[in-house]
């Protein structure tokens, strides 16, 4: 997979695996200071990347745990989706719900990124669907 570190970023560690059996790669902060981010507040935290994933592949950005559980910061749209025709640097789209700032610095762990395939699909319209057991049961229909 092609990568790019934007530049002023060469200082940074590209997205990484953090143990043997990771699923994720870790991605870092590339601020050029400081960024608190206050209780309910969102910021746009750089990365100073920019990927070329291959046709039929996405990336998905997820929060990490560790951040999340200490500290109440995960990401707004969780997870994010980085499409195979983007080339734009690499946004991670923070949120603080704890109740203390969270301050991001240069080169902190801040987001996972997941790459895998995507499957395509193709409608096939019909005017009724086949019955199930659950049918048009939503939200919280199912008493156990």
């Amino acid at each position: 997979m092609t990568i790019q570190r934007l530049p002023g970023n060469e200082d940074l560690p590209l997205p990484r695996y953090m143990t043997e059996h990771a699923a994720g790669l870790d991605v870092f902060a590339a601020v050029g200071q400081e960024v608190s981010i206050f209780p309910g507040q969102r910021e746009m935290i750089p990365t100073g990347l920019a990927i070329a994933l291959p046709e039929g592949y996405e990336a998905q950005i997820r929060p990490r745990s560790g951040i999340a559980w200490k500290h109440g910061v995960t990401l707004v749209n969780a997870p994010g989706t980085i499409d195979a025709d983007y080339r734009g640097e690499i946004g991670i789209l923070l949120i603080n719900h704890g109740d203390q700032p969270f301050v991001v610095r240069r080169g902190d762990r801040i987001a996972q990124m997941i790459v895998q395939r995507v499957c395509r699909v193709q409608w096939d319209v019909h005017p009724e669907l086949n019955p199930t057991g659950r049918g048009d049961g939503g939200f919280g229909h199912t008493k156990k």
